[in-house]
C-alpha cells in the first residue's frame, strides 16, 4: 500500500491562540478524516475537561465528518514528569495521564501519546530510567484496560535525558513489555540523533504506530519548506517500510505559524504531496 494522503491527520498544534471550532473547521475544509488533538488549555486542559466536556467535543468533531485519533496531553512546557524524583509531580504526572486515558475513551481517540519524561542532570541516569519504565508501564497497562493504546515519543536532549533516539527508545519498549505500547517516529528529533527512517524502523521495527511529520534545521518543528530536511527521502523510506497508519504535522517552531496556522498547514499538504 503506497503512502496516501489519506495519513495526514488534522491537528489543533499552533492553533492555541485560536478558537477550536476554527482548527476543526480548517480540518474539515482540508479534507482531514483523523485528528490529533493536542491536549492544552484552553482547548483540552486534560486536568479540568469533564467527561461531559470530552463527549461534547466529539459531538463537535463528528458534525463535520471527523474522528478523533490521538490524544496528546502537553507534556514539555507543562509541569507534567513521569521520571520526576519529586514524589507528588511524578504522581500527579501518571494521574494526568491517566486519567488522559479515561478522557481517550470519552472523545473516541484509540491512542495516547506519551513521553519519557527526565530525570535530574546530576543524579544516576539508571533511577530516573526506572522512575520513567514503571510510570509508562502503569499508564499503558491502565490505557490498555479501557481499550487505548498508546505510543512513546524520543525527544531531543534539551528535552528529556532518557530517550532521545530509537535504540534507546527500543530499549525502553522492551523493558517495559507492554504489547499495547508502540512507538512515535517524530522527524525532528529522528533528525537531531542523526538517525535516518530506517534506522528508526530497524531498531523498532512494526512498533512505529504514529509519525510526526515535521521540517527542521534540523530542529525547529517547522512547516515543510521552511527547514532543511530530506521530506521525499523520508517518504520513499516509509513508503518502502509499509508504513500504514497516520502522520501528524506537529508545527510549533515559528510564531507566524500560531497567527495564521491554516496558511502553515496548507503549505506542509501543497510540499508533502501525496494522494
Amino acid at each position: 500500500m503506497a503512502l496516501s494522503s489519506r495519513q495526514l491527520t488534522g491537528s489543533n498544534f499552533a492553533y492555541q491562540h485560536l478558537p477550536f471550532d476554527t482548527f476543526l473547521d480548517d480540518a474539515a475544509d482540508l479534507g482531514r478524516e483523523k485528528l490529533e488533538l493536542w491536549g492544552i488549555a484552553p482547548h483540552l486542559h486534560v486536568p479540568r475537561l469533564s467527561d461531559a466536556d470530552a463527549r461534547g467535543i466529539r459531538r463537535s468533531v463528528e458534525a463535520r465528518g471527523l474522528t478523533a485519533y490521538c490524544l496528546t496531553p502537553e507534556q514539555v512546557m507543562y509541569p507534567v514528569n513521569v521520571a520526576s524524583p519529586v514524589g507528588w509531580l511524578r504522581a500527579e504526572s501518571i494521574a494526568l495521564f491517566r486519567r488522559a486515558a479515561e478522557l481517550c475513551v470519552e472523545l473516541g481517540a484509540e491512542l495516547l501519546l506519551l513521553t519519557p519524561g527526565r530525570g535530574y542532570e546530576n543524579e544516576a541516569p539508571a533511577a530516573a530510567w526506572r522512575r520513567s519504565v514503571d510510570a509508562i508501564g502503569e499508564i499503558a497497562a491502565y490505557a490498555g484496560s479501557l481499550g487505548v493504546e498508546c505510543v512513546l515519543e524520543p525527544l531531543q536532549r534539551v528535552e528529556s535525558n532518557l530517550v532521545n533516539d530509537s535504540r534507546t527508545l527500543a530499549a525502553m519498549l522492551d523493558e517495559i513489555g507492554a504489547d499495547h505500547l508502540g512507538a512515535v517516529l517524530d522527524t525532528v528529533t529522528m533528525a537531531v540523533a542523526g538517525e535516518s527512517v530506517d534506522d528508526a524502523f530497524d531498531a523498532l521495527g512494526d512498533r512505529v504506530r504514529h509519525v510526526h511529520l515535521i521540517d527542521g534545521r534540523p530542529a525547529g518543528h517547522l512547516a515543510w519548506g521552511d527547514g532543511e530536511l530530506p521530506l521525499q527521502d523520508y517518504l520513499s523510506a516509509l513508503d518502502r517500510r509499509g508504513y500504514d497508519r497516520w502522520m501528524t504535522f506537529e508545527l510549533f517552531g515559528d510564531g507566524r505559524y500560531a497567527r495564521d496556522p491554516r496558511t502553515a498547514v496548507e503549505q506542509c499538504h501543497a510540499r508533502v504531496g501525496l494522494t
